[in-house]
């Protein structure tokens, strides 16, 4: 059945983590209740954002695209995983993989995109303040997230449509969900043209953004050193600890899992890293902005008190 001809299977089988009972069990109750605190944690952020007037700005509009995006990155993997893992049932229809392919790839890389956005919002915002709200009106801002999602789709049609063409000599795919690199394994024909156009990609969705956000906090930094008060430099640094934070998560797991050594490039290491890569960020964006960003914190000590009295 592994070797067999396109033509006889319409589904591909997703192999999941190997053990045994205890270990797939433990692995279900982590990840559920990871995905439980990425959902509440990011649902929770966007509603303190949505319902606090103080927040309707564009920095944190394009906060709630991120969080929405991050949801939304794993409600298309994980409940496919937590799936294999407790029920076994590894089947995955053709037309379902290449979608989930899809949207996790066009969720990932908005995120970048999204972020390289934020970072040119706060160059802005400290560099260029008088101008600030005439240039970041609510148009351009959604000018700008649209921006990102058509970008991204363009560099991402062109592979999917590709490899839902392609013949595959194996419906085994040694992973945890559709990847493109599981698909290209199993490929019957040569892949290297699309590994080429997904370095080409990567210059696009991973090193444009990461410029962007170099640049900016380059000339973020220097017009911070001329401000004449220590308070004012510590206070327009604290704005943008929150989202340097997340730069260094998001690109660095990105960039770590592109440059690994060989000896983290087993299939197992792949299973566990790509694992990781999807819940890392998510995870941490909630915190990130709860605990660093002053602004989210008032707001959420004024929801809190409102709630009280309330009830």
């Amino acid at each position: 059945m592994e070797d067999t001809n396109d033509t006889l299977f319409g589904e591909f089988i997703l192999n999941g983590f190997s053990g045994g009972s205890k270990l797939e069990i433990t692995l279900f109750v982590i990840i559920m209740f990871l995905f439980f605190i990425i959902v509440f944690g990011n649902a929770f952020l966007i509603f303190i954002i949505c319902t606090n007037d103080r927040l309707h700005l564009p920095m944190y509009f394009f906060l709630v695209t991120l969080s929405l995006t991050e949801i939304l990155t794993n409600f298309i993997v994980i409940p496919k995983i937590l799936v294999i893992i407790i029920a076994h049932q590894k089947t995955i229809s053709k037309a379902t993989c290449f979608t989930q392919c899809f949207f996790y790839f066009f969720c990932t890389s908005s995120c970048f995109l999204f972020l390289g956005v934020m970072s040119f919002d706060r160059y802005l915002a400290i560099c260029h303040p008088l101008r600030y709200c005439t240039i970041m009106q609510s148009k351009f801002c959604l000018q700008l997230v649209l921006s990102c999602l058509v970008g991204t789709v363009c560099s991402l049609l062109y592979p999917i449509i590709i490899l839902s063409h392609m013949s595959y000599c194996s419906q085994i795919l040694d992973d945890l969900f559709c990847d493109s690199a599981a698909l290209m394994r199993v490929a019957c024909i040569d892949a290297t043209f699309l590994k080429v156009y997904g370095i080409f990609s990567a210059v696009f969705i991973l090193l444009v953004p990461l410029i962007i956000t170099i640049v900016s906090y380059i000339l973020i930094i220097s017009a911070v050193i001329r401000l004449p008060t220590d308070t004012g430099r510590q206070k327009t640094f604290s704005t943008c600890l929150s989202h340097l934070t997340m730069v260094a998560i998001v690109f660095g797991t990105a960039i770590f899992l592109e440059m690994r050594p060989p000896a983290y490039q087993t299939v197992t290491a792949n299973k566990v890293m790509g694992l990781g890569t999807t819940m890392l960020a998510p995870l941490a964006n909630p915190f990130v902005y709860t605990l660093r960003n002053q602004n989210v914190k008032h707001a959420i000590v004024a929801t809190l008190k409102t709630t009280k009295k309330i009830f």
